[in-house]
Protein backbone atom coordinates (compact mmCIF):
# COMPACT_ATOMS: atom_id res chain seq x y z
CA UNK A 1 0.00 0.00 0.00
CA UNK A 2 1.22 3.10 -0.93
CA UNK A 3 0.56 6.05 0.93
CA UNK A 4 -0.11 9.23 -0.77
CA UNK A 5 1.89 12.08 -1.11
CA UNK A 6 0.42 14.31 1.69
CA UNK A 7 0.16 10.51 3.97
CA UNK A 8 3.31 10.72 3.68
CA UNK A 9 4.14 14.51 4.38
CA UNK A 10 2.22 13.95 7.66
CA UNK A 11 4.16 10.88 8.74
CA UNK A 12 7.29 12.32 8.66
CA UNK A 13 7.93 14.49 11.93
CA UNK A 14 9.98 17.14 10.40
CA UNK A 15 8.96 18.03 7.01
CA UNK A 16 11.32 21.07 4.64
CA UNK A 17 9.38 24.09 6.70
CA UNK A 18 10.18 23.11 9.89
CA UNK A 19 13.58 22.38 9.12
CA UNK A 20 14.19 25.90 7.40
CA UNK A 21 12.79 26.94 10.63
CA UNK A 22 14.79 25.57 12.48
CA UNK A 23 17.96 26.26 10.88
CA UNK A 24 16.57 29.66 11.11
CA UNK A 25 16.56 29.35 14.53
CA UNK A 26 19.84 27.81 15.03
CA UNK A 27 21.09 30.79 12.95
CA UNK A 28 19.75 33.37 15.24
CA UNK A 29 20.86 31.19 18.31
CA UNK A 30 23.91 31.12 17.22
CA UNK A 31 23.62 34.92 16.30
CA UNK A 32 22.26 36.04 19.46
CA UNK A 33 25.17 33.59 21.99
CA UNK A 34 27.61 35.74 19.96
CA UNK A 35 25.80 39.37 20.77
CA UNK A 36 25.96 37.88 24.05
CA UNK A 37 29.87 37.05 24.20
CA UNK A 38 30.65 40.61 22.89
CA UNK A 39 28.68 42.51 25.20
CA UNK A 40 29.98 39.97 28.17
CA UNK A 41 33.40 41.09 26.56
CA UNK A 42 32.55 44.87 26.35
CA UNK A 43 31.45 45.01 29.88
CA UNK A 44 34.17 42.87 31.25
CA UNK A 45 36.89 45.54 29.08
CA UNK A 46 34.61 48.42 30.62
CA UNK A 47 34.45 46.66 34.30
CA UNK A 48 38.33 46.95 33.85
CA UNK A 49 38.93 50.08 32.47
CA UNK A 50 36.84 52.06 35.10
CA UNK A 51 38.64 50.27 38.46
CA UNK A 52 41.71 51.04 36.55
CA UNK A 53 40.55 54.50 36.14
CA UNK A 54 39.58 54.41 40.18
CA UNK A 55 42.77 53.15 40.88
CA UNK A 56 44.39 56.61 39.63
CA UNK A 57 42.32 58.39 40.62
CA UNK A 58 42.87 57.08 44.32
CA UNK A 59 46.41 57.51 43.89
CA UNK A 60 46.13 60.75 42.46
CA UNK A 61 43.86 62.05 45.89
CA UNK A 62 46.81 60.73 48.41
CA UNK A 63 49.32 62.16 46.36
CA UNK A 64 47.11 65.52 46.33
CA UNK A 65 46.61 64.74 50.07
CA UNK A 66 50.43 64.21 50.86
CA UNK A 67 51.31 67.38 49.05
CA UNK A 68 48.76 69.39 51.04
CA UNK A 69 50.04 68.00 54.43
CA UNK A 70 53.64 69.00 53.29
CA UNK A 71 52.26 72.51 52.16
CA UNK A 72 50.44 72.41 55.70
CA UNK A 73 53.80 71.62 57.42
CA UNK A 74 55.86 73.92 55.40
CA UNK A 75 53.85 76.75 56.13
CA UNK A 76 52.76 76.14 59.50
CA UNK A 77 57.12 76.24 60.06
CA UNK A 78 57.25 79.48 58.09
CA UNK A 79 54.73 81.42 60.40
CA UNK A 80 56.65 79.92 63.16
CA UNK A 81 60.07 81.42 62.15
CA UNK A 82 58.38 84.47 60.86
CA UNK A 83 57.23 85.10 64.13
CA UNK A 84 60.37 84.12 66.02
CA UNK A 85 62.53 86.20 63.90
CA UNK A 86 60.01 89.22 62.62
CA UNK A 87 62.40 92.06 64.75
CA UNK A 88 65.03 90.30 63.49
CA UNK A 89 65.70 93.53 61.05
CA UNK A 90 64.48 95.95 63.70
CA UNK A 91 67.19 94.22 66.46
CA UNK A 92 70.02 94.65 63.54
CA UNK A 93 69.08 98.19 63.34
CA UNK A 94 69.24 98.87 67.21
CA UNK A 95 72.72 97.39 67.49
CA UNK A 96 74.18 101.01 66.10
CA UNK A 97 72.09 102.32 68.69
CA UNK A 98 73.30 100.08 71.80
CA UNK A 99 76.91 99.98 70.79
CA UNK A 100 77.11 104.19 70.48
CA UNK A 101 75.44 104.06 74.06
CA UNK A 102 78.33 101.70 75.20
CA UNK A 103 81.02 103.98 74.29
CA UNK A 104 79.34 107.04 75.40
CA UNK A 105 79.59 105.16 78.75
CA UNK A 106 82.89 104.18 78.24
CA UNK A 107 83.72 107.96 77.53
CA UNK A 108 82.05 109.06 80.30
CA UNK A 109 83.86 106.95 82.78
CA UNK A 110 87.26 108.59 82.00
CA UNK A 111 89.04 111.05 83.80
CA UNK A 112 89.00 113.66 81.20
CA UNK A 113 85.66 113.36 80.38
CA UNK A 114 83.46 116.35 80.03
CA UNK A 115 80.13 117.16 80.68
CA UNK A 116 79.61 118.77 76.86
CA UNK A 117 81.25 115.90 75.11
CA UNK A 118 78.71 113.18 77.13
CA UNK A 119 75.89 115.55 75.93
CA UNK A 120 77.15 115.68 72.42
CA UNK A 121 77.38 111.74 72.49
CA UNK A 122 73.90 111.35 74.18
CA UNK A 123 72.49 113.72 71.87
CA UNK A 124 74.60 112.00 68.89
CA UNK A 125 73.21 108.23 70.00
CA UNK A 126 69.64 110.06 70.56
CA UNK A 127 69.64 111.07 66.83
CA UNK A 128 70.57 107.61 65.80
CA UNK A 129 68.17 106.11 67.67
CA UNK A 130 65.62 108.18 66.06
CA UNK A 131 66.67 107.43 62.71
CA UNK A 132 65.59 103.63 63.35
CA UNK A 133 62.34 104.47 64.59
CA UNK A 134 61.49 106.20 61.74
CA UNK A 135 62.38 103.70 59.85
CA UNK A 136 60.18 101.40 60.94
CA UNK A 137 57.37 103.76 61.02
CA UNK A 138 57.67 104.93 64.28
CA UNK A 139 56.80 108.60 64.98
CA UNK A 140 56.81 110.66 67.99
CA UNK A 141 53.21 112.43 69.57
CA UNK A 142 54.65 115.67 71.42
CA UNK A 143 51.12 117.65 71.49
CA UNK A 144 52.59 120.65 73.53
CA UNK A 145 50.38 123.56 72.46
CA UNK A 146 47.83 121.79 70.38
CA UNK A 147 44.48 121.05 71.24
CA UNK A 148 43.38 117.83 73.42
CA UNK A 149 43.01 114.76 71.74
CA UNK A 150 41.48 111.76 74.10
CA UNK A 151 42.44 109.43 71.24
CA UNK A 152 46.24 110.53 70.57
CA UNK A 153 47.10 112.03 74.52
CA UNK A 154 46.15 110.65 77.92
CA UNK A 155 45.12 113.48 80.81
CA UNK A 156 47.02 113.39 83.73
CA UNK A 157 44.80 116.43 85.20
CA UNK A 158 43.40 119.61 84.51
CA UNK A 159 44.68 122.92 85.38
CA UNK A 160 42.91 126.50 85.04
CA UNK A 161 45.66 128.81 82.83
CA UNK A 162 44.61 132.18 81.71
CA UNK A 163 47.26 131.85 78.97
CA UNK A 164 45.55 129.05 77.08
CA UNK A 165 42.92 128.12 75.87
CA UNK A 166 40.06 125.23 77.31
CA UNK A 167 41.12 121.75 76.36
CA UNK A 168 44.86 122.84 74.68
CA UNK A 169 47.91 121.17 76.18
CA UNK A 170 50.11 123.06 78.36
CA UNK A 171 52.85 120.32 78.99
CA UNK A 172 53.70 116.65 77.84
CA UNK A 173 54.94 114.45 80.62
CA UNK A 174 55.94 111.72 78.85
CA UNK A 175 56.00 112.00 75.07
CA UNK A 176 53.33 109.25 73.09
CA UNK A 177 54.53 107.15 69.97
CA UNK A 178 52.66 105.63 66.74
CA UNK A 179 53.14 102.70 64.59
CA UNK A 180 52.23 102.56 61.18
CA UNK A 181 49.82 105.44 62.53
CA UNK A 182 48.04 103.07 65.27
CA UNK A 183 48.78 104.17 68.85
CA UNK A 184 51.31 102.00 70.56
CA UNK A 185 51.15 104.59 74.15
CA UNK A 186 49.42 108.19 74.40
CA UNK A 187 51.39 111.33 75.31
CA UNK A 188 50.58 111.91 78.68
CA UNK A 189 49.56 115.75 79.19
CA UNK A 190 48.43 118.40 81.15
CA UNK A 191 45.37 120.66 79.92
CA UNK A 192 43.94 123.68 80.38
CA UNK A 193 40.66 124.03 81.76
Amino acid sequence: MSKSKTEQQDSNPKNSKDMQDDAHQDGISDETQQAEDTVEHDLEAMLAEAEQEAASQKELALRTLADMENLKRRTRMDVENAHKFALEKFVNELLPVLDSMEMGLDAAAKEDASAESIREGLDMTFKLFLDVMQKFNVERVNPEGEKFDPQLHEAMTMVPSPDHESQMVMEVFQKGYLLNERLVRPARVIVAQ
